[in-house]
């Protein structure tokens, strides 16, 4: 059975989670380090928006950053998603395509969601695996409503993939954030998204440890995965790595706000 590295459940800003998952998507394909299941917190909240989106047309800027919500520009595709302090769980797998036994797009999706399915299995809640469409991602479903989604970045045979785990869901404070051409209200799109978005508290009813969801994430990828993880941590490389992504990139407004690699980044990294 194939072993991977469990990097251990941490808390950092958005421009550090998201220079932390480039850096040990280099660090794969580099082949400094095994494939990795790595489990993060966002603190403050923050809303990141896919590589190619347009940040005026997806965020409340000057919301976000009167409230004190990070905004920042994933390497990754997908739309824009709200990650609260308090109620999510984030993953990020970082694997060779080779390993995941695949080499399609969707397939590779539907591999590693194998390890949230069984995650929400072992909390007591069923959710179905959607392959999405040309506007959306693939995503987990229960009952119709989108309880996980993720967003990918392919690169030299290595897949980065890392996606939302909702503990629970703030819609007004959520959509006070973003964008939504088509609402005259926040309340408006409220009202429609409670028919379309659920976490797991709302699906069991009551009040789920965050430590309890961690420890069913390491087991559900486990089994959904077909493989051992071992508890890791961050190799110097990419410490180091990541701390320069931070500063040159995930950090600065020509990256988060016009998705352009700063020349510094381009030659230091």
């Amino acid at each position: 059975m194939a072993v991977w590295r469990l990097l251990k459940l941490e808390t950092h800003d958005a421009f550090m989670n998201m220079a932390i998952d480039e850096a040990v998507l280099t660090a794969r394909i580099e082949n400094r380090v095994p494939n990795t299941l790595r489990l993060y917190c966002w603190k403050p909240s923050a809303v990141s928006i896919g590589k190619f989106q347009a940040i005026q047309n997806e965020v409340q800027v000057d919301t976000c950053r009167k409230l004190g919500v990070d905004v920042v520009r994933r390497i990754t595709g997908g739309g824009t998603v709200y990650h609260d302090a308090e109620d999510e769980i984030t993953y990020s797998v970082v694997a060779d395509k080779e390993s995941l036994g695949t080499q399609d797009i969707t397939a590779v999706y539907a591999k590693i969601y194998a390890g949230l399915v069984e995650t929400f299995k072992i909390l007591g809640i069923t959710a179905d695996f959607n392959e999405g469409n040309a506007k959306t991602c693939p995503n987990l479903t229960v009952r119709g409503r989108k309880i996980s989604g993720s967003a990918q970045c392919h690169k030299s045979g290595v897949v980065l993939q890392h996606g939302t785990l909702l503990l629970d869901v703030d819609l007004k404070r959520m959509f006070t954030l973003l964008r939504v051409p088509w609402a005259k209200t926040c309340m408006e799109v409220v009202n429609v998204a409670k028919h379309k978005i659920t976490s797991v508290n709302d699906e069991l009813g009551k009040t789920v440890p965050p430590q309890r969801v961690r420890q069913a994430l390491i087991d559900g990828f486990q089994k959904g995965l077909n493989m051992k993880l071992a508890a890791g941590e961050l190799t110097l490389h990419e410490r180091e790595l990541a701390q320069r992504l931070y500063m040159k990139k995930y950090s600065t407004d020509n990256w988060n706000m016009q998705g352009k690699d700063s020349p510094e980044k381009r030659n230091s990294v």
